[in-house]
């Protein structure tokens, strides 16, 4: 067999922006402000409270807290924003994943290198119906790709797919036969 390296035009290859892209729950912005304000709550806390022996600092410790209060307030606002723009695309060989706000990221994970996938929430995840999806992949420490903000049922649909896909079954029945 004679080895062959094609040269590829780059002006041919599909693109990412061609991938129908599907928006993540909407209860996602509001699961993940609760979120960052608990988080925030609890650094204003400590900043507030925290006890300090210089009296001149002592003087601008409200102001500081209620300036990481602010700080937080923004946080949850660019949470909010971000949460709203995600987006996932499933394609028969591939889970795309895109998330961020000001640094965008797209993480691409080929089905073939798939090992297992996992759902997670928490308790405030759970309350607005929302699953996270972890797609690992061989060699891995942990999770490869965390597909946010899915609602519960769908989560379980996209796990059985890519699950399916792991043991080389077809997720769709043929047409005219019912499945259980």
């Amino acid at each position: 067999m004679e080895f062959r390296n094609q040269v590829i035009d780059p002006e041919a290859l599909p693109t990412l922006a061609s991938v129908p892209m599907i928006s993540v729950s909407p209860r996602l912005a509001p699961c993940q402000a609760i979120l960052q304000w608990a988080r925030w709550l609890v650094v204003t806390a400590v900043v507030l409270h925290l006890p300090v022996r210089d009296e001149a600092l002592a003087h601008w410790q409200p102001w500081l807290a209620a300036a990481t209060g602010g700080l937080g307030l923004i946080a949850v606002a660019l949470g909010w924003v971000e949460a709203r723009r995600r987006a996932y695309g499933l394609r028969e060989h591939d889970l795309i994943y895109r998330r961020g706000l000001l640094v965008r990221r797209t993480q691409v994970l080929p089905l073939v290198r798939l090992q297992h996938v996992e759902t997670l929430s928490n308790p405030v995840e759970r309350a607005f119906g929302l699953v996270r999806l972890a797609c690992f992949t061989a060699g891995g420490r942990g999770a490869d790709l965390v597909l946010e903000g899915l609602p519960a049922q769908r989560a379980e649909a996209v796990k059985q797919h890519l699950l399916a896909r792991l043991g080389g079954v077809p997720t769709a029945p043929p047409r005219g036969e019912e499945t259980l």
